[in-house]
């Protein structure tokens, strides 16, 4: 599919058509994804950050927040937690946090993979090279970073300069180099986002041949510039993307159909836009994937990216079987293992019956 055609799926409103995407899409995810939904926990072990992105409810400019980072014992018992609940990945998630050092880091992905059999995914945000070498050593299987927008003059405007000059789509390279499963990903709707600017994600998506992709909406926080004042950074009106539960399907299909063996997050983003079904409409619509939350109640609510997150009150527990029912609920599986890159393994024979 070229840019073009892309561009064209993105503003398409006819109801009737855009079932057909979504067709397409759920027949591509069968055929090279098959038919489990991977399980991955969610560990946001802090909301700690050293940047300051216009977007973001944990940038270092919100002071009225309640940082908080747990230390190792916690994490691993949502870790246990975890394995109890049949997960075969945790991922370790925060803000761009240097009080995570790098060798207590490394010490703790050590304990995960000695004592238990998941997969470690880590989304730390940008860090330097001996970072990443020192914890894929130690063996993480899994780093998520995401380029956020493929238009520089877009990224610019939502990410203050830093005295490095970032280039997260040369850490992507490095992060495959190194032997991680690389994901990446961007949100929808953001202010300034134009359609064309868009189908160039899902085109970078599809050069960068990522093993995992997330996509959701773009959601305002109220204390971060572009909750304050998004007028200051839209396109104009026919250009910018809106940041609706339908955009995001479009956007879901559209990148299952240019990445078809690449795991694909329905996100909790989407899910706080439909809260009765968003998630399973992902589901239906091209993604694979689903991260039921595993951090304490204490912390759960003080990672707030945006406000009003589906499931804030959710136990764990209680979160993990209300998403298995609903998975087995739309005749799915529940996937078991690791669930890795399906690059990096045959693709199942198609069945002609």
């Amino acid at each position: 599919m070229e840019k073009n055609e892309m561009v064209r799926w993105l503003r398409e409103e006819r109801a009737a058509r855009l079932e057909e995407l979504y067709r397409l899409a759920d027949e591509t995810r069968r055929r090279n994804v098959g038919d489990e939904v991977h399980l991955r926990g969610l560990i946001e072990i802090s909301n700690c950050c050293v940047r300051d992105c216009a977007y973001c409810g944990l940038r270092a400019g919100h002071r009225a927040l309640t940082r908080y980072r747990m230390n190792a014992e916690e994490i691993l018992g949502c870790v246990r937690q975890a394995t109890d609940y049949g997960y075969g990945t945790v991922v370790l998630q925060s803000g761009e946090d240097y009080g995570i050092a790098t060798e207590p880091m490394a010490e703790l992905i050590r304990r995960v993979k000695s004592e238990t059999e998941l997969a470690v995914t880590l989304s730390f945000g940008e860090r330097p090279d001996e970072d990443l070498v020192r914890w894929r050593a130690a063996g993480a299987d899994r780093y998520l970073l995401r380029f956020e927008t493929s238009d520089a003059k877009l990224y610019s405007q939502i990410h203050p300069p830093r005295a490095a000059p970032s280039d997260r789509i040369a850490i992507l390279r490095r992060l495959g180099e190194l032997g991680y499963e690389v994901g990446s990903g961007v949100m929808i709707g953001i202010p300034g986002q134009t359609y064309e600017s868009l189908a160039e994600d899902i085109e970078l998506f599809r050069t960068l041949d990522l093993d995992m992709i997330g996509v959701g909406p773009y959601l305002p926080h109220p204390n971060t510039p572009l909750g304050r004042s998004p007028a200051d950074f839209l396109a104009p009106e026919s250009d910018q993307v809106p940041n609706t539960e339908e955009m995001t399907y479009k956007v879901l299909a559209l990148t299952r159909l240019a990445c078809p063996r690449a795991n694909i997050p329905s996100t909790t983003a989407l899910a706080t836009l439909n809260t009765a079904g968003g998630r399973e409409l992902g589901l239906r619509r091209g993604a694979n994937v689903v991260m039921p939350n595993l951090t304490p109640s204490k912390y759960r609510a003080l990672y707030e990216i945006y406000p009003g997150k589906a499931c804030i009150a959710e136990t764990a527990e209680r979160c993990q079987a209300c998403l298995r029912q609903r998975i087995l609920s739309m005749g799915r599986k529940v996937g078991s293992g690791p669930g890795g890159s399906a690059k990096r393994r045959p693709a199942p024979a198609i069945s002609t019956a």
